[in-house]
């Protein structure tokens, strides 16, 4: 096959993460500037703000990050005594972790900041834009999720 005029700007992958990144590090900047959060950090607090009592390894699934990752966030937490860790009693190699009174306040505020910066895109793409975006990011998902059966 010849891919000499393959268009790396047009190729979906490539345009996908480009614009999650840029939209992420947006947001990244504002949590780590008001409250000195790491990426994985956050992504943890609000796995675990938005779910509830999780794994560590049910928080690497749903927040797609590598297990190193959500160790050492869940550490970072824990030393802010936003979360706490309670060992299974079933399987003792399991360990339950759920955010402290503290860290619920904080995913709170967090949230607030979120909602701010959603606001902010809202009024940077447009309703229209952002419900195109929202069809099509739809429309991925369902596609890819056929695509695993």
């Amino acid at each position: 096959m010849d891919y000499s005029d393959f268009d790396l700007e047009t190729f979906l992958p490539f345009r996908l993460n480009r614009a999650a990144e840029f939209i992420a590090l947006r947001f990244a900047a504002t949590y780590k500037a008001e409250y000195g959060l790491t990426r994985p950090e956050w992504r943890t607090l609000a796995a675990l703000g938005s779910s509830g009592r999780m794994t560590a390894t049910a928080v690497g699934t749903h927040s797609t990050m590598h297990k190193t990752k959500v160790s050492r966030a869940v550490f970072a937490l824990e030393e802010r005594r936003w979360l706490k860790r309670t060992q299974d009693e079933d399987d003792r190699r399991v360990e339950h972790l759920e955010l402290t009174a503290a860290g619920q306040n904080a995913y709170r505020e967090l949230t607030r900041l979120a909602g701010d910066y959603s606001a902010e895109l809202t009024d940077l793409l447009g309703s229209e834009g952002l419900r195109a975006l929202a069809s099509g990011l739809d429309a991925v998902e369902k596609a890819m999720v056929r695509r695993r059966r």
